[in-house]
């Protein structure tokens, strides 16, 4: 860096020069293209195995269970994370005048994060999974993450320190909260118990488990892909416009209010579950808060476009960024009226949610990020976009795809609700049998499958565009600038709120109170009051077998499709049995209570059919249920269980209070072998010639002990 004095005295300002980077800004945005059209090729494909199970290709690695996590992985944290990561290292540098700190660390970076991403492309469909929804990684890719992570935000921060410009304008706070924020999430959310380099239980179990999912899972939404975003608004949508933000008064309000009441909603995702009903009533009331932050943003995003309109209606960059503010309008809105008790009791566990979810995700984030690109990338390269009509083109498909995908769903929301509660005139249930639900809704699934190949069109167009771009251009990798050095003393401060806005150490700190508070307040009295999961005699331990079993569901993602948790309806209740109570679930690590019913609860599954039902249920589910939507599973009958590890598996739940006898773990093998000889014995009488030592034999174990517990179960007094 070369720098000069202009002038003389005291106040003369010194000029100096550095560049930007831009080398990282568009590896960023190449990774953004590429696993942006990745991901939704795969949501494309497990769109197209809801109504057409054969398209699960009878292989294990290729099925819906397996395959929805790492669809929902490659969206948030491959295309949105990529973006997201571009948009900043675009933005900050030129908000506050100062270089990256470190071309290494920003390297770093970026391969550290291709490579996370490519370790959950191999783990995630071969079944290495956590379970744990938004957060299905194994441990060791945990690690990496939260490496990876640090070294971003040291990177953010120490630019922060050395930058020319004294004022941290709002997009930077939102970067800030962003950073603190997923880191606390992603460390509390994934303490474990490592079992070996694949597998892990969580230190939670039960009620607290679900508890901490929904807190991470809820705050994973709102700081991955909220808050980061929200401050590329404030950047490219002013950028984009050529005009200033529409009000800076409300940008304060905005960021403050919406960090502190955000991270208390999380609970809105349980309610009528086992959970506290105050622990529900606290995720309601900060949601419905939620309304007015959430649409202050947007608001202020949009009104920065007054006296623009004329240019909205030629230019696509704007078009994009108006519909993507319009739909995390819609998207926040929607998410506090389904935390209201009687709306949630309509909507949870139906495709409402995955409409509602993929409004903010296919809208905001997905038509926002395209924006940016289109924006960005003509830029650095120091050209114009290829072209504008193919781009307008884009917008008109991928905006007719976000209806075509959501509009079905809400409609098969409506279907589902209406037919799980519906009564007779004789008092019985008009539809006893979950799967009459499923044929219901197989239009509108072709329906969402389609409205998703319109998006995935669209995002090829986009790529054909910005891939010739950048072949007309010519990237600058090093951007030259200049600007005055920062006075050694501040300027006066004329109004309260600038103290913190000039200080980024102090922001973060502030910013991580805040954020810490609502979790502590709804996480401690759940882990530390035992009258929140009162105690059940009757609940015991896992057999070794059930164990392996119910790693095995796991691993399948059985969990995706079955929710193991009956609310306190009477139209669930008459279907499934006995509304589940906190106490049954201390012994699950991880919790499994579902977010969507694909097929029905099965909390009550246990004892429900003979063991040959289950056999045939998992080779052939279609000879079973006919008209059903679910993959078989050949590879269960044929694949030998592993029982190395039964022992560690034993130990390890011994570590984390599940009471097995001391010295169990040498025992464990013994029992797991009797039990499944057992089962065994029972298949092969009726028929079914099947070896103890196959994964099925496990699976079958688990099932059958789904909800049994409760039989003759009394409620121990607290002590």
């Amino acid at each position: 860096m070369v720098s000069h004095s202009q002038g003389k005295g005291a106040n003369s300002a010194q000029i100096e020069h550095f560049s930007y980077n831009n080398v990282l800004v568009r590896n960023f945005a190449i990774a953004t293209t590429f696993w942006g059209v990745a991901g939704m090729l795969v949501g494309l494909l497990i769109a197209t195995q809801m109504f057409w199970p054969e398209a699960n290709f009878e292989t294990s690695w290729l099925t819906f269970g397996r395959l929805r996590p790492l669809h929902t992985n490659a969206v948030i944290f491959a295309f949105v994370g990529n973006g997201m990561f571009a948009g900043i290292y675009y933005a900050v540098p030129r908000l506050v005048k100062a270089r990256m700190f470190s071309d290494l660390l920003g390297k770093i970076h970026f391969w550290g994060w291709q490579a996370i991403i490519l370790s959950a492309l191999i783990t995630l469909p071969l079944g290495i999974t956590s379970s744990k929804e938004y957060a299905e990684l194994e441990w060791p890719i945990d690690i990496a993450i939260a490496l990876v992570w640090v070294v971003f935000g040291i990177n953010m921060i120490m630019t922060l320190i050395k930058r020319r410009e004294r004022h941290l304008y709002v997009a930077i706070w939102f970067f800030l909260a962003t950073f603190v924020t997923v880191a606390v999430l992603h460390i509390v959310n994934n303490l474990e118990l490592p079992i070996s380099l694949t597998k892990s239980y969580p230190l939670f179990a039960g009620v607290q488990d679900a508890l901490v999912q929904w807190w991470y899972g809820h705050n994973a939404v709102a700081f991955f892909l909220t808050t980061p975003y929200l401050g590329l608004m404030y950047y490219f949508v002013p950028k984009a416009s050529n005009r200033p933000i529409y009000s800076y008064r409300l940008s304060i309000i905005h960021f403050w209010s919406l960090i502190f009441i955000y991270i208390w909603a999380g609970p809105h995702h349980l309610l009528y579950t086992s959970l506290p009903d105050w622990a529900q009533s606290l995720g309601t009331v900060f949601s419905v808060m939620l309304i007015a932050p959430s649409w202050g943003g947007m608001l202020n995003g949009l009104l920065t476009l007054r006296g623009a309109w004329d240019k909205v209606r030629t230019d696509p960059v704007l078009k994009f960024f108006v519909v993507a503010l319009t739909a995390y309008g819609m998207a926040t809105l929607e998410g506090p009226l389904l935390s209201f008790k009687n709306i949630n009791a309509h909507t949870h566990y139906t495709d409402w949610t995955i409409a509602h979810v993929h409004v903010g995700g296919l809208g905001w984030n997905g038509l926002f990020t395209f924006a940016m690109l289109y924006w960005l990338v003509p830029k650095i390269y120091n050209t114009k976009l290829h072209s504008i009509k193919l781009a307008n083109a884009h917008f008109w498909i991928a905006t007719l795809g976000i209806l075509f995908y959501a509009i079905p769903l809400y409609w098969a929301g409506f279907t589902q609700a209406l037919m799980w509660k519906d009564f007779n005139e004789a008092g019985m249930l008009t539809y006893m049998n979950f799967l009459d639900t499923v044929v219901q809704l197989l239009p509108m699934y072709k329906l969402r499958a389609f409205g998703g190949l319109l998006y995935v069109v669209g995002a090829l167009m986009m790529v054909y565009n910005i891939w010739k771009t950048i072949a007309a251009g010519k990237l600058q990798p090093e951007e030259e600038t200049s600007a005055p050095a920062l006075p050694k003393q501040g300027e006066k401060i004329q109004r309260w709120h600038e103290w913190i806005e000039r200080r980024p150490i102090q922001m973060t700190i502030l910013s991580t109170v805040l954020i810490a508070i609502g979790g502590l307040v709804e996480f401690l009295p759940t882990y530390f009051v035992e009258s929140n999961v009162p105690k059940i005699a009757a609940v015991q331990p896992y057999t070794p077998l059930e164990l392996q079993g119910r790693d095995i569901y796991l691993r399948e993602g059985c969990y995706v499709c079955h929710s193991q948790m009956i609310r306190p309806f009477r139209f669930e209740t008459e279907r499934y049995g006995e509304y589940s109570k906190s106490g049954e679930f201390i012994y699950d690590r991880p919790f499994q209570w579902g977010s969507k019913r694909t097929g029905p609860d099965l909390h009550r599954l246990g004892g429900k059919y003979g063991d040959s039902w289950h056999f045939n249920h998992m080779l052939d589910p279609q000879s079973i249920s006919p008209g059903s939507v679910m993959p078989p599973y050949p590879w269960l009958i044929e694949n030998d269980l592993d029982k190395s590890n039964t022992a560690a598996k034993i130990e390890a739940m011994q570590t984390l209070g599940v009471p097995y006898p001391e010295g169990y773990a040498d025992q464990a093998l013994a029992d797991l072998d009797a039990q499944a000889q057992k089962i065994a014995e029972g298949l092969n009488k009726e028929n079914i010639p099947v070896d103890k030592d196959k994964e099925i034999i496990a699976l079958i174990a688990y099932l059958q002990r789904l909800g049994t517990d409760i039989k003759n179960a009394e409620t121990v007094p607290d002590k």
